[in-house]
């Protein structure tokens, strides 16, 4: 990955139609505790890992955030 590419290497027009499946908020890039990139709810506390340039949007493997 090149130094200015974003974090999670999403498309921006497919993050800004991406929303949290628990409580359909918005999703913002961020890292995780690890360093690996994740999209992060700016409505609840639940963080969706990428794997791969591949959002998880699973609310049971979301990892919640303090």
């Amino acid at each position: 990955m090149r130094q200015d590419e974003p974090v999670t290497a999403i498309e921006s027009w497919l993050q800004d139609i991406l929303r949290c499946p628990s409580c359909r908020s918005t999703l913002a890039e961020g890292t995780g505790p690890e360093g690996s990139p994740e999209l992060q709810c700016t409505g609840c506390s639940l963080a969706y890992r990428v794997d791969d340039g591949i959002p998880v949007l699973l609310v049971d493997e979301a990892r919640t955030r303090s």
